[in-house]
């Protein structure tokens, strides 16, 4: 998991679920297509969505936008602002 974003209202962490780790030897019993995405957390309201499939490429694409021209916070958070109306899962502190 690694963090992409961090402010006072949303996190957005880049998720490599099924990923094989560094020096493991994959095996057959697993999971053959790793599934990765991506979690954005609204802090405001304390909800979560995982984005993978295609709203994860979706996202990908946002975030090389992004890389390419850099946005402002606001910028930024209007965007995540729109990913996060479809969360409906409340965050649980474990």
């Amino acid at each position: 998991m690694n963090m992409l974003y961090d402010s006072d209202a949303f996190a957005v962490m880049h998720i490599l679920a099924n990923a094989v780790a560094e020096g493991e030897v994959p095996t057959q019993a697993g999971p053959q297509i790793p599934r990765h995405g991506f979690e954005i957390v609204d802090k405001r309201v304390g909800k979560e969505v995982y984005l993978d499939g295609s709203w994860a490429e979706m996202f990908q694409i946002q975030i090389t936008a992004w890389q390419e021209n850099t946005p402002s916070q606001e910028e930024v958070e209007d965007t995540l602002e729109g990913y996060a109306t479809l969360a409906q899962t409340p965050m649980v502190v474990h």
